[in-house]
């Protein structure tokens, strides 16, 4: 299973969608918030499912806030990450991860992009496809029988 990953679009959606358009094929993508309506150019525009939580600019969007989601057989926790401190540490986003056995955490909100394995799990940022902001990336998350594996993508 290939998914493309994306986070704080703010707007962006033709790069969101060149993203898309790199990748082919791909199975899904998931949006971490600030980009709702990012996500609503997406669906409508692409014909694998888009799996969304909102952001904490995503004010006037029904997503939920935060999603564990099954794909592939593994527990990955969608989370924008502003409501457990991120711009910080991520101390308060894996013990969270933890307490519902994920096997991996997907969030944004901090514009950074990084890739770390936290008390075994892999935990995620892809980064920002914001116009404004450099450098801009997304990421690839790959489930298979052999586990979970996440690379960053640069794109301008």
């Amino acid at each position: 299973m290939k998914i493309i990953v994306m986070s704080d679009t703010h707007g962006n959606y033709p790069l969101a969608l060149r993203a898309c358009e790199i990748v082919e094929p791909f199975d899904a993508v998931i949006h971490l918030g600030d980009g709702a309506d990012d996500v609503q150019v997406l669906e409508q525009v692409i014909s694998q499912p888009i799996i969304s939580i909102a952001g904490n600019c995503d004010s006037e969007s029904t997503a939920p806030r935060e999603l564990l989601w099954i794909g592939g057989g593994k527990r990955v926790l969608l989370a924008h990450g502003d409501r457990y401190g991120v711009k910080s540490n991520l101390t308060r986003l894996e013990r969270h991860g933890l307490q519902l056995q994920a096997d991996a955490i997907l969030y944004g909100h901090s514009h950074l992009a990084s890739i770390a394995t936290l008390s075994g799990m892999l935990c995620l940022n892809p980064g920002t496809l914001m116009k404004s902001d450099t450098p801009t990336s997304f990421a690839i998350l790959e489930i298979d029988s052999e586990g979970i594996h996440a690379r960053l993508m640069a794109i301008d």
